[in-house]
């Protein structure tokens, strides 16, 4: 009897083996199938977003979006105008004359507009200066071969008419706030420069401003020049 048992047990035992290895591979199959459909890269679906209207231009603005969910991980937008929970990119805009019908876009290439804010500059018994102020992601500066929060973000001036787009921060450097002085007609932005060169905007980075004139737009010359620079590190570091 109990070599009967014996051999019962060695054919369960078999038995049981042969089964879980079969569950094993099946998992296994199930496992790689799935992973494999997951690497499966989603292109971006194009979409256009609500009017974007302003009574001081004779321009209607169609901002064109795309969205997935492999470029939410990519990407995320830097204005009040679009909810982040969206996970909507904002590649370019359409601007459309009211009166003609005329249309034309924004950019001539590759980019994610970070955000994009209408100017005005008033001085009494001046015409009023207006121009949209955009921050542009246009340069793979990470080299990572993708647009992304990690790379450069400059800033471009356009007319009301999406025409005459000028970069006006250098290049490599992002973006870190501005501010306009009507009086001056002119814009201050602040920016990072990636002075180590190591690819990446961190705190061990410079800053400095440009002024940028908004009747006269170009890239804006550095404030704080090496010179002041340094004769302000005297007084600080020993």
């Amino acid at each position: 009897m109990s070599q009967h048992n014996f051999l019962k047990n060695i054919v369960l035992a078999i038995f049981l083996a042969s089964f879980s290895l079969s569950c094993e591979t099946k998992v296994s199959e199930r496992t790689e199938s799935g992973k494999a459909v997951g690497q499966e890269q989603t292109p971006p679906q194009v979409s256009y977003g609500d009017l974007i209207i302003k009574e001081q231009s004779d321009y209607l603005m169609i901002p064109v979006n795309a969205n997935g969910k492999n470029q939410e991980q990519k990407f995320s937008l830097d204005s009040s105008r679009y909810d982040k929970r969206d996970y909507t990119l904002l590649y370019n805009l359409i601007f459309y004359h009211k009166q003609t019908g005329e249309s034309h876009i924004l950019l001539d290439k590759k980019a994610i507009i970070n955000s994009y804010d209408l100017l005005e500059a008033k001085i009494t018994d001046k015409p009023v200066t207006r121009a949209w102020f955009y921050q542009i992601i246009d340069q793979d500066t990470n080299k990572d071969k993708n647009l992304n929060q990690e790379d450069a973000v400059i800033g471009y001036i356009s007319d009301l008419s999406g025409k005459n787009l000028i970069q006006v921060t250098p290049n490599n450097t992002k973006i870190i706030n501005w501010v306009v002085l009507p009086s001056q007609k002119a814009i201050f932005i602040k920016i990072i420069k990636d002075s180590d060169n190591d690819n990446k905007f961190t705190g061990a980075d410079k800053t400095n401003f440009v002024r940028v004139s908004l009747e006269k737009p170009s890239i804006g010359t550095e404030i704080i020049s090496e010179q002041i620079e340094q004769i302000v590190k005297s007084y600080i570091i020993k």
